[in-house]
């Protein structure tokens, strides 16, 4: 494996019950580089994640995340590594203030602290003292990840983080990954919103069936129509 890989996935299997949704994905993800993972729904996206992450139990498959292998650990235990999991459901404590959501994240081991997250996300500053349920869904978002940066991510997860938003918001938040990135972050995106995948990221998986069926470079997947159209059924200007 090269050495500049922080995540290796190899052949990986899923099952919910007797359905066979994972069938052999296979993906890696460079230092530095943020990656999406593309395709209609159902396709194995959200389920990629959770087995990465280890709240879903692959039966088969590899996982290296820094050189190491992580399948079949338990997921606090793949978290406590740096392999970090930002679920669409966010997860935030809506009976607990927005700075009291990032003390209980804080590590001192991190090289994120409570400075920095107020510099990256002012609107968090601006609503530390209100509740979690006062928050809007971008605010909640923008809290969701800003926690799991306390935690000292090696590598950060997305899923669906512009979701439902409007799209000034949208544009923030994309603004606020971007800054996450230039530190050198690499990221894994599930995001339906094709204009901010390819805002954000270096390279593309498209998911189909649970099968890997197509990847690019951001420059070549944008140039390819065919592909967009086959397996997205939508187009992205350049």
């Amino acid at each position: 494996m090269s050495s500049d890989i922080v995540l290796d996935v190899r052949d990986l299997h899923a099952y919910y019950g007797k359905s066979h949704v994972l069938q052999g994905v296979s993906l890696s993800v460079r230092a530095g580089e943020v990656v999406t993972l593309l395709g209609r729904n159902g396709a194995g996206k959200t389920t990629t994640l959770r087995s990465i992450a280890g709240s879903l139990v692959p039966p088969a498959g590899q996982v290296s995340f820094q050189g190491r292998e992580v399948a079949g650990q338990e997921a606090y235990k793949i978290a406590a590594g740096g392999l970090c999991l930002v679920p669409e459901h966010r997860g935030i404590f809506s009976l607990l203030s927005v700075e009291e959501n990032l003390a209980i994240a804080v590590r001192r081991s991190s090289p994120w602290q409570l400075a920095d997250i107020y510099r990256i996300f002012p609107r968090l500053k601006e609503r530390r003292k209100n509740g979690g349920a006062q928050l809007s869904g971008g605010e909640q978002q923008m809290l969701a990840i800003a926690r799991a940066l306390l935690n000292h991510p090696r590598l950060l997860m997305l899923d669906e983080p512009v979701e439902g938003l409007a799209p000034v918001i949208v544009e923030e938040i994309v603004a606020q990954l971007r800054q996450v990135r230039a530190t050198g972050m690499p990221i894994v995106l599930v995001e339906q919103n094709l204009e901010v995948c390819c805002q954000l990221a270096d390279r593309h998986y498209i998911l189909e069936q649970g099968r890997v069926v197509y990847t690019a470079g951001n420059a070549d997947f944008l140039a390819d129509h065919a592909a967009k159209d086959r397996y997205l059924g939508v187009n992205v200007a350049a």
